[in-house]
């Protein structure tokens, strides 16, 4: 795992937990920061190499981290793929591959599950794999396109998507693994979304997938993967989180 790389996007404001002074990764959940979580789990999973995106109430975040983890601040909040390039800035160039998560919904993530990925990331040499989960219940997640076979040919957020493709069960999980020369190459090219201004990182899916480069998906059909983003969803959390 030593060529492992992970980013933590912990920037974002985080507007509908209503708290002016605390970004929501570091609530606790059963005592426990959000972010805390996360970052255990990835120890679990063999990954020391960790850059956390900070912001927001960048105080409450590094306050949770050890010196060994290194930060980088995102000044202008332009979205995912935006938080990504500026991290980059903390990987060596010697980095292999770059596992990217979101803070708010990683918590849940089970070590063996990230290395299921990792493997299946290294075995069919994809330029990006990626998590997801079918949900009954989709509402404000990204959607996966898919094409014949199979095939994948993006992610759409929501707010972008069609009502045909709001009708798609298979959600993106916010967790991905980039290689990481095409991640460094390929981050200066995303579009900034004509609806929200922001820059998606899961565009690089589609861009990928149009050159005919390779991109993995891990399909998981059951989960207690989830992200909190309001009080009613933290109090959800602790019911299912030990």
């Amino acid at each position: 795992m030593e060529n492992l790389w992970t980013i933590i996007l912990a920037a974002g404001r985080g507007t509908r937990m209503k708290s002016s002074s605390i970004n929501k990764v570091a609530y606790k959940i059963n005592g426990i920061p959000m972010l805390t979580r996360t970052i255990q789990s990835l120890k679990e999973t063999g990954i020391a190499n960790i850059v956390v995106v900070v912001g927001f109430a960048k105080d409450s975040v590094l306050s949770l981290l050890e010196n060994s983890i290194k930060t980088v601040e995102q000044k202008n909040m332009l979205g995912t793929g935006h938080a990504v390039k500026t991290a980059l800035s903390k990987i060596p160039k010697n980095a292999k591959d770059v596992l990217v998560l979101n803070g708010d919904d990683s918590f849940l993530l089970d070590p063996k599950l990230l290395k299921k990925m990792y493997l299946k990331h290294l075995e069919s040499k994809a330029k990006i794999t990626f998590l997801s989960v079918k949900m009954d219940a989709p509402g404000g997640l990204g959607r996966v396109l898919r094409g014949k076979n199979g095939k994948v040919l993006g992610i759409v957020e929501e707010k972008d998507a069609t009502e045909a493709q709001k009708k798609v069960k298979e959600v993106n999980a916010a967790c991905y693994i980039f290689d990481y020369s095409f991640l460094k190459k390929f981050i200066g090219v995303i579009k900034k979304s004509d609806i929200t201004g922001e820059y998606y990182i899961v565009n690089l899916i589609r861009t990928a997938a149009d050159l005919g480069m390779p991109v993995a998906a891990l399909k998981v059909n059951k989960t207690n993967w989830r992200g909190v983003n309001t009080p009613e969803e933290l109090l959800e959390a602790e019911k299912i989180t030990k």
